[in-house]
């Protein structure tokens, strides 16, 4: 019974996704991020040209559309022009905040030769903290994780790798994503 509704949900307007979407449904959420995905992440990979920076532009275009989706008017364009949009935006964002960090000097520095190996130091130990943060996640959410954005599967291929319901997949992304901001830090 509960592939049937997966099924019909699969056959659902983008602008229906998005009414699920602000009402709180996380599964309407990874079916337009299966929709889109991959889109967006090449939208913002062109824009970034960094495959991380396009990675967190993408995760932080869907997390705006899962905080903001009420707020979405079929009226002035289609959700999927609506999610791109986000994901152009944000991919924007960065870009202009990493222009910021790297023509400002550091806050602390004592001199002004900070270098490529102080910076590439500094993403090095960006890189350790989310490993270890990731570690700390249950093996089956960080599984889906990485598969997810290391590996560029969509959940619907994650499903099918791995044997699960998407349900499932649904649930470890989601309660991975949410436990990594907690272990990192972030604001919600």
């Amino acid at each position: 019974m509960r592939g049937s509704v997966t099924a019909s949900r699969g056959n659902r307007p983008d602008e229906a996704l998005l009414a699920l979407v602000a009402g709180g449904d996380d599964e309407a959420l990874a079916e337009l991020y299966d929709r889109y995905g991959r889109l967006c992440y090449a939208i913002a990979l062109r824009v970034v040209r960094d495959t991380g920076l396009a990675q967190d532009a993408v995760q932080e275009a869907f997390l705006t559309a899962w905080r903001t989706a009420a707020t979405f008017d079929p009226a002035r364009g289609t959700a999927a022009t609506w999610l791109l949009t986000l994901v152009h935006r944000r991919s924007v964002d960065i870009v202009r905040r990493e222009q910021r960090r790297r023509s400002e000097p550091p806050p602390d520095s004592a001199s002004d030769t900070a270098g490529p190996a102080d910076e590439a130091a500094l993403i090095l130990d960006r890189r350790r903290t989310v490993q270890e943060a990731l570690a700390r996640l249950p093996p089956d959410q960080r599984q889906a994780l990485e598969l997810a954005y290391y590996g560029g599967l969509t959940q619907s291929e994650l499903a099918e790798r791995l044997g699960l319901p998407l349900g499932t997949i649904k649930s470890r992304m989601f309660a991975a994503l949410a436990r990594l901001r907690d272990l990192l830090g972030e604001p919600p």
